[in-house]
């Protein structure tokens, strides 16, 4: 299976770059062939706030080499042989621990380069890695760390250890947590170290231990819609296979940088942000933060971007929002590019012979097209859009202003990644056809169903749930509805427990709904709401700004709530709907619809921390309204 997805890579050397999984054996394996083969390389750029000098620094087991100032602090850069001996100084302060091989260690961080430190530490010494999000709520981290029995956890600071420090006295087997950053001066929990003090131990040299293919990597613990969250059980085998089979479907080689700022405590960015790159030899810059994402973009200048389509949809947004406060002209340009964008697109991919209009790209792309690529550096030469459905409208702006954008779709569960598009083989509307050596087929209620070298090893714990997903063949029931076109290429329409159906028999998928409404900047989030129900109503959050501007057009006051509960409001948001729903059927149209200021959170368990919503809980929120609309305007909607 590896040399058949070896020969499948580009002959133009690549495939002597890339480090196979028969070499690498396990995932600190492929870090210590990638240090052997390029140590000279840069692996890194981190941004410091404090300008060390030092080229090392063993106390703290941070690097310093190549630097490039911006704003109060400095991007610095790290080579493999510099990731290769921090390390090693890592993994000697985690064996100081006396942990055995086997043992769960848990890491509490933003991406950074600390976070890959700690990772690789761990996976050097046979340790299972359970990542968890920084903003999850206490109940959650506390029911991982004891469903885990991790011994060690790494948090960054004082907002982490504020979660942490709620449910801190029930952590029975934690024995160590090291912070990154101080997080408390008296009256501290014992078990609390600094990272100064707790690398600046006078730690003996210790050796990796011997790795099997087949041994635990990690457990990752999936951000469920409901119920409590499963622990996913992956592999050093699963996640090494994925990459591989990633890089023959989409080329990276050392030539590339890559941006990493989605969570890595998911898959999607833990898989194709961060392994990949160490098996394509390619660079890493870790970005300050979501609020200072597009200032990273213009310094380090991303080649390739990795995202979710909240990401996508929020240029989309602005976009938007930005074109109604232009004059006529410029909405009529920039639509234009986007056509003849698109044209170019279509006809590179042969499903066209002739671009109208053609000639007018270079004046286009350097008065509109252009632009818009600066906001993500100028340089992005391939996009990946994964973890939840991507609306065509979006992408098709995305690509109509020259970027590659490759819409892909896998499950925790799957390592995480199992089918993609392909740059030469791009359909937006699809995910694209099966990665090398996975399998994909349909059961007969249309549900996609997987098996590959990538598949879990199970739940953590839970042999009951395992089953449910995992047959005796090996399959894996993703839960997912979907259809092939003639060349096999996969399209996703919803999952199956969440199909509306409505009274009439007629069933929705309710995500394509959603994404339709929330390509109006006025609308954050939406959800659509009908099961067993006459009609559809949308339970829509407002953008602030947005609903300010519009409650002014209207003689609404945006400061008073029960401005929300205007006719006049409700049909300008119906007509809004009914303009981006229009090509949808008729009983797919919305008849009514809730709007709300108050954003869904984490917090209060509406969102998971992968920005998913929690329709269960949403639906729960909004019980009354509902009950309203259907019980006192249903009859007028139906009509």
């Amino acid at each position: 299976m590896q040399n058949s997805i070896l020969a499948s890579l580009n002959s133009d050397g690549q495939q002597e770059q890339y480090i196979s999984p028969c070499n690498a054996k396990s995932l600190y394996g492929l870090l210590a062939e990638r240090v052997n083969k390029t140590p000279d390389g840069t692996a890194y750029w981190y941004y410091d706030n404090s300008f060390a000098e030092n080229e090392i620094d063993a106390d703290r087991g941070r690097a310093s080499s190549g630097q490039s100032a911006t704003d109060n602090g400095a991007w610095r850069s790290v080579t493999w042989s510099q990731v290769g001996e921090l390390v090693g100084l890592w993994r000697a302060a985690l064996a100081a621990e006396g942990l055995s091989q086997g043992d769960r260690v848990a890491i509490m961080l933003t991406n950074r380069l600390e976070w890959m430190l700690f990772d690789m530490a761990a996976l050097s010494l046979g340790l299972v890695v359970v990542p968890l999000y920084v903003t999850d709520r206490p109940d959650n981290l506390a029911y991982i760390l004891n469903e885990t029995s991790a011994r060690v956890l790494f948090v960054e600071g004082l907002p982490q250890w504020e979660r942490i420090e709620l449910v801190g006295e029930s952590l029975v087997g934690l024995q160590r947590i090291v912070a990154l950053n101080p997080v408390c001066t008296e009256d501290c929990d014992t078990r609390i170290r600094d990272l100064d003090v707790w690398m600046g131990q006078d730690n003996a040299s210790v050796e990796p231990v011997d790795v099997q293919p087949a041994d635990l990597a990690t457990i990752v613990f999936t951000s469920g819609t409901t119920g409590k969250p499963k622990g996913v059980m992956l592999t050093h085998e699963n996640i090494l296979a994925n990459c591989q089979a990633g890089l023959s479907a989409v080329a990276v080689d050392s030539t590339d940088t890559f941006l990493s700022f989605l969570p890595l405590s998911h898959m999607f960015e833990r898989t194709v942000g961060y392994y990949i790159p160490i098996m394509a030899g390619a660079c890493v810059a870790y970005a300050r933060s979501i609020k200072q994402l597009g200032k990273d973009m213009e310094v380090r200048q991303p080649t390739v971007l990795v995202a979710v389509p909240r990401i996508f949809e929020r240029v989309h947004a602005r976009l938007q929002a930005s074109l109604q406060e232009k004059g006529v002209i410029s909405r009529w340009l920039f639509n234009l590019t986007v056509y003849v964008g698109w044209q170019r697109f279509e006809r590179g991919q042969n499903r066209r012979k002739h671009i109208w209009l053609n000639w007018l790209w270079p004046i286009l792309d350097k008065m509109v097209a252009s632009k818009v690529r600066s906001r993500l550096g100028g340089k992005v030469r391939i996009a990946v859009s994964g973890g939840a459905p991507l609306s065509f409208e979006v992408a098709r702006l995305v690509i109509g202003m020259g970027i590659t954008l490759l819409q892909g779709y896998g499950l925790t569960e799957t390592s995480p990644v199992l089918t993609v598009n392909r740059p030469e083989e791009n359909v937006p509307r699809s995910v694209g056809r099966a990665l090398p050596g996975v399998e994909i087929r349909l059961s007969d209620d249309n549900e996609v169903l997987a098996r590959g070298v990538n598949i879990m090893a199970g739940y953590w714990q839970n042999p009951e749930a395992t089953t449910v997903v995992l047959d005796q063949d090996g399959w894996l029931h993703t839960g997912d509805k979907g259809y092939f076109d003639e060349k096999r290429r996969l399209y996703i329409f919803g999952r199956i427990k969440d199909i509306l159906v409505l009274s009439n028999g007629e069933k929705v998928p309710p995500e394509d709904l959603e994404m339709a409404i929330a390509l109006d900047p006025l609308f954050d989030l939406a959800l659509v709401a009908g099961e067993q129900r006459p009609f559809l109503t949308a339970i829509v959050v407002l953008n602030p700004a947005v609903w300010e501007a519009l409650a002014a057009e209207l003689n609404l006051d945006s400061k008073d709530k029960h401005s929300l509960n205007s006719e006049i409001l409700n049909d300008v948001l119906l007509q809004r709907i009914g303009g981006l729903l229009s090509a949808f059927p008729g009983y797919e149209q919305i008849r009514q619809v809730i709007p709300t200021l108050t954003p869904w959170g984490i917090d209060d368990g509406l969102i998971t921390p992968t920005m998913k919503v929690r329709r269960k809980k949403v639906l729960e929120r909004f019980h009354e309204q509902l009950e309203h609309v259907y019980q006192y305007k249903g009859r007028r909607s139906a009509l």
